[in-house]
Formats: structure tokens, C-alpha cells, sequence
């Protein structure tokens, strides 16, 4: 790679850029899960929680569950969104 060659033009910013955006989105839907089952089902009153494998639901769904989903999502994000850029500088002829 050239010495004057701006960071916008190596295709490598692009593909990092995109590879990031698709991080934050994945940590939104973690963080938007987390709250929507912790806050919206556990905002009851105690004696109305109902509960899976002796954990409250909210906990169960907000910390087990949407753990288990996000995890998948990471999993198939790498395997099909992301793809194998070299580090390595490459000269051009």
C-alpha cells in the first residue's frame, strides 16, 4: 500500500466499518432484549411471577434466554455477515 493513499480507499475500512456496524447492532438487540424481559415482566408485584426452573420468568427470558439467542445470532453474523479480509499490505504493480 502507498504512503499517500487516503483510509477511505483500502476496501479493508469498508469491510471493518461494516464488520463493526453489524457489532452494535447485535449488542442493541442484546441490550434491547435484556430490558424489555427484565423491566416488562418483572415490574409485577411478587406474588403474580411465575417462574421456569425455579428462576422468575423475567430473569429466565431476560438473563438465559435472550443470552442463548444473542450468542446464535453472534455465531451466524461470523459465519455468513463477516468475511476474511488479510492484514497483510499488498503492493500494487
Amino acid at each position: 500500500m502507498k504512503k499517500d493513499k487516503q483510509f477511505g480507499e483500502d476496501p479493508r475500512y469498508r469491510v471493518a466499518n461494516r464488520e463493526a456496524l453489524i457489532g452494535v447492532v447485535l449488542v442493541i438487540i442484546n441490550f434491547a432484549l435484556w430490558f424489555g424481559f427484565a423491566y416488562g415482566l418483572g415490574s409485577k408485584p411478587v406474588e403474580e411471577y411465575s417462574y421456569i426452573w425455579g428462576m422468575p420468568a423475567w430473569f429466565f427470558y431476560s438473563c438465559i434466554a435472550s443470552t442463548i439467542l444473542v450468542i446464535l445470532l453472534v455465531v451466524l453474523a461470523v459465519k455468513y455477515l463477516f468475511k476474511e479480509v488479510s492484514f497483510e499490505e499488498e503492493e500494487e504493480e
